[in-house]
């Protein structure tokens, strides 16, 4: 019934009226006909009076092709005519309905068309490095990308009434002269001072109160993060410069296809190794990263760096893991890191010479507004930082590091001043990534006088501040110094000088990169919890920790961090080891990491675990495994004892009772 209403009171062009009513079909099928209705009505209950009534249509471009490929394709081409299209079918409804009792004209409506999606074809994806570059067609493109500057929110006109000057023309009243925003206009082409009527040509004068402002998109995306936009491309004049620009009118979060999956000799593997629960964590970092360094080397570093990688998060409150690395090789580690970096899709490698944090900057393309820079630390969102040799940077640069390891936000002020706005700004920016750095201990030892009367385990770390070390999750030396480099490292870096490409280790073909790959990406989206004997566990070991690591100066050692690093350990154990659960045995993992962390800051504790404790001996074969087993069962029990001994009041439920 409303259908033939709207129908009837069409006379015009065939083809025209053919999409017109394909438009009107289409609508009543989509539910964007009750949409817009519901639409008329808030504006036709509003006391307020409007000069431009603005309505977003979202629309399926599949479906209206497979309705009528002529109105199909007029959308994809000539979107600007189709909206004209929209806008008539629009105003009929209205007039015929009564929708709206205060419209006038055709020209008070506004219609912006919001396509859910483009054809997946190459000629609807945006290119900047094509050319010639097309920015005359004035056609939908679709662009994929990270946001990396934003500038301050600036309102734009969507529309502006106009009145004739003349008294007398029929322009100098009402509805007739109505200019509205098209998509790649400046602000300029919407109101200025100069326009004239188009009936008698005396000047138009803008009626400001009926000026409509909008920034409906400019709070949908956020610094960083990874979008799908939908977009008329626009060439901007501004003085001598041209700038290329698109228009967005429809914002997605990216998110990728589908999971990631584990490759068939890392489930043979779990299958091997699944009489234990320390066995497949140990075989995976034994052999991770073979194109870089020879299996067995660095092997608790290695674990380490997998923990980090499965820890990784997009999500807000994320369990972080950050990593300060203790080496005099520094080319190996940097190399090593490096490698590990890429197999995340938002892997950074900071340069030295920019900022790890947002930083404000005047806008490139001449308006002289802000433009907030995203910078190493947000462009890495969801993934790794890698900021290189920590003691390169000053002081400043490390107070506003260690505030970001406490807070994960950083704060940045534009003055109004300095950028044309009337007053001064905060802006708070989320900062999502871990962290990986590295001192060069024989740096350290140069650039310092060596403390005397170390802690036995305690390292110098004075080149440091004590609470940024702190702030990281944990503090690892390698397991190598520079000055007796183990003979399979030796030799893996002269064949892989002589030929970079060669596959040195029979499971560098068995486990390839694309495997680890997959792997952390399939792991690091595994949801996890605590069972009440893991939670346990760690509670005991922390409340014991912080009795025994104290003195009478400062209290308690034991950084209020430790139990969330300890948490964030034990659940990234359990994620490499594909479970959901984290059991004891992850718990352990967690406290003997973080216990050797804790050694290398302020010396061996009441615990006293061994230097290297998750790997003490080489792993070699199957039974290397079972002896690692056994001794990481004695620590669980060592564990046991020293929670008794310091923290009575926590009860263990534990297999070893």
């Amino acid at each position: 019934m409303l259908l033939d209403r709207v129908q009837r009171s069409w006379k015009m062009d065939p083809e025209i009226q053919k999409m017109r009513e394909v438009v009107l079909v289409y609508l009543d099928r989509s539910g964007g006909l009750q949409k817009f209705v519901h639409d008329c009505k808030k504006y036709n209950d509003s006391k307020q009076s409007y000069a431009v009534y603005r309505f977003i249509i979202s629309i399926n471009p599949s479906d209206i092709a497979e309705l009528d490929a002529t109105l199909g394709n007029y959308i994809l081409h000539n979107p600007l005519q189709a909206a004209q299209i929209f806008q008539s079918v629009c105003f009929v409804a209205i007039k015929t309905l009564s929708l709206i009792e205060q419209l006038q004209t055709e020209a008070q409506i506004s219609i912006l068309l919001k396509p859910t999606h483009l054809p997946p074809l190459p000629s609807y994806v945006l290119s900047l490095s094509t050319y010639p570059f097309n920015y005359t067609s004035q056609r939908f493109y679709m662009s994929e990308g990270i946001v990396i500057a934003m500038g301050t929110v600036t309102k734009y006109t969507q529309g502006a009434r106009f009145l004739c000057t003349e008294e007398t023309c029929p322009f100098s009243e009402g509805f007739r002269c109505i200019r509205v925003h098209c998509p790649g206009a400046t602000e300029s082409a919407t109101v200025r001072t100069d326009f004239v009527c188009s009936l008698c040509s005396s000047p138009l004068q803008e009626d400001m109160k009926f000026r409509v402002l909008g920034d409906e998109l400019a709070n949908k995306m956020t610094i960083g993060n990874h979008y799908r936009i939908i977009g008329i491309p626009a060439c901007v004049q501004n003085g001598l410069q041209a700038t290329a620009c698109i228009e967005v009118n429809s914002v997605q979060i990216y998110k990728p296809n589908g999971r990631s999956s584990v490759s068939d000799n890392f489930k043979y593997l779990l299958s091997l190794t699944s009489s234990s629960c320390w066995k497949f964590t140990a075989v995976l970092a034994n052999i991770f990263a073979s194109q870089v360094v020879p299996p067995g080397t660095y092997n608790t570093l290695k674990l380490a760096i997998l923990l980090s990688l499965v820890q990784t998060s997009e999500k807000e409150n994320a369990d972080y893991l950050d990593l300060l690395i203790m080496t005099s090789d520094t080319v190996v580690i940097d190399r090593l890191l490096n490698y590990s970096l890429c197999l995340l899709p938002r892997g950074i490698r900071h340069p030295p010479s920019s900022d790890i944090f947002p930083s404000v900057s005047k806008d490139k393309h001449g308006t002289g507004s802000a433009s907030i820079q995203a910078c190493s630390a947000v462009l890495a969102k969801g993934g790794i930082c890698y900021i290189g040799d920590l003691s390169s940077y000053k002081k400043d640069k490390l107070e506003l590091l260690q505030s970001v390891l406490e807070s994960r936000t950083t704060t940045v002020f534009i003055p109004g001043k300095k950028y044309g706005e009337e007053a001064d700004q905060q802006v708070t920016v989320s900062i999502q990534t871990n962290f990986w750095s590295f001192v060069d201990v024989d740096s350290s030892s140069k650039k310092h006088i060596q403390k005397e009367n170390f802690l036995i385990g305690q390292m110098d770390v004075s080149l440091i501040p004590v609470n940024l070390v702190d702030g990281f999750g944990l503090l690892i030396y390698n397991e190598f110094p520079s000055c007796r480099l183990s003979s399979p490292v030796v030799h893996h870096i002269l064949k892989k000088a002589i030929n970079p490409e060669a596959m040195l280790y029979k499971v560098s073909q068995q486990f390839r990169t694309q495997d680890y790959e997959e792997f952390i990406l399939f792991a690091r989206n595994l949801h996890v919890v605590l069972s009440s004997e893991a939670e346990s566990l760690i509670q005991g070991y922390y409340l014991a920790s912080r009795r025994v690591r104290r003195d009478s100066i400062h209290g308690s050692t034991l950084s209020a961090s430790a139990l969330k690093i300890l948490i964030s350990l034990a659940k990234a154990h359990a994620k490499l080891s594909l479970r959901q659960t984290v059991f004891e045995e992850d718990a352990v993992i967690a406290i003997l990491l973080l216990e050797s962390s804790l050694t290398l800051k302020h010396g061996t504790s009441a615990l006293c675990v061994a230097p290297n404790p998750v790997f003490p001996f080489d792993l070699s074969d199957e039974n290397s495994l079972q002896q690692r087993d056994i001794y990481l069962m004695q620590c669980h029990h060592q564990l046991l004892k020293f929670i008794n001994a310091y923290s009575p009041g926590i009860h263990i439920n534990s297999h070893e009772e």
